[in-house]
């Protein structure tokens, strides 16, 4: 069975797993766990209160597909903050597009107009873990329901982030003329350090290339597109994620990607280097495939120099 979920959150290509749980977004390990216990005993083909056995395989994919992972994913220190922090820029970037935001559902648009954003939420939340998984075929549309409940709670979460005036001004000293009272061996301010989505990027990235190093190019691409959704714009992360599609065969993905990381940084080396070999080669793909369908061109013989087709051509065929 397909569990595709197209609202909410899960529309901008994001698994929900606080939706699968129905816990809010700042829920704590502690009440993490004790929702999934109480799910898992729902869900479990051995203490399942469904009749039916289609019911008790329906309750036992959804516990194995989408409610153990997201367990697993909220429940680990690392995964669960790199997750909230993914959650956060969302929040942000989905303040600035809002005006393109759909919401189906009366509940998310009441939170929209709540004066007390914060009570109605939990409220609300709590309500539908009541009665979430009762009705195993209507599952995944109360999960999309809370999902656009996360959806709105970010958004406004961050909105009020964003409102919220700025720090009092510091004054500036103008250089080569000494503050008052200020003693001459003040140390001098320690110099910025990056970022926590910096840092955080950065993991992602050299996650990555050890990945790519080691011909490990599925896990690479997951990292990366993790990376990607923190950040759309890293156009280093664009150039990787090229590389991997580039050596997957996967011509189309690495152009995109090259793409993106040329418009983001003009002199990034990799994408300058292997967007116009891709070019070339998706160029000549359609006549490759016509070779043997024109009646000049009979005698003509697909390549069979053991190339590997288009990607070995791209990497220099057969070695000499």
């Amino acid at each position: 069975m397909s569990f595709k979920i197209d609202r909410g959150l899960f529309k901008y290509d994001f698994i929900d797993h606080h939706a699968v749980l129905c816990v809010p977004v700042d829920a704590d390990v502690k009440e993490i766990r004790k929702r999934y216990l109480q799910i898992a005993r729902r869900l479990h083909p051995d203490s399942s209160f469904t009749e039916s056995a289609a019911q008790k395989q329906l309750g036992n994919e959804l516990l194995s597909k989408l409610v153990n992972p997201a367990y697993e994913k909220l429940s680990g220190d690392r995964t669960r903050a790199e997750y909230i922090l993914i959650l956060s820029q969302i929040g942000k970037r989905l303040v600035q597009e809002s005006t393109s935001v759909t919401l189906n559902t009366d509940l998310a648009r009441q939170l929209v107009e709540a004066s007390n954003t914060e009570h109605f939420y939990k409220t609300a939340i709590a309500k539908l873990a009541q009665t979430q998984y009762d009705s195993l075929d209507q599952a995944l549309q109360v999960i999309a329901q809370i999902s656009e409940l996360n959806l709105v709670y970010l958004m406004r979460s961050a909105g009020k982030a964003s409102a919220a005036p700025p720090p009092p001004a510091q004054p500036k000293v103008q250089s080569g003329t000494p503050q008052a009272n200020t003693p001459k061996d003040t140390p001098s301010a320690p110099a910025s350090t990056p970022s926590k989505e910096d840092s955080i990027i950065e993991q992602y990235v050299r996650r990555a290339q050890s990945l790519i190093d080691k011909n490990q190019f599925a896990q690479a691409k997951v990292e990366l597109q993790d990376a990607l959704k923190l950040e759309p714009k890293n156009s280093r992360c664009h150039s990787l994620i090229g590389m991997v599609y580039l050596k997957q065969n996967q011509l189309k993905m690495a152009k995109i990607h090259f793409d993106n990381a040329l418009k983001l940084d003009p002199n990034d080396q990799t994408a300058l280097q292997w967007k116009p070999k891709i070019d070339k080669a998706l160029g000549q793909q359609p006549n490759d495939h016509k070779v043997t369908s024109s009646p000049n061109n009979r005698d003509k013989q697909p390549d069979k120099s053991g190339s590997g087709g288009l990607f070995g051509g791209l990497f220099g065929g057969k070695k000499k």
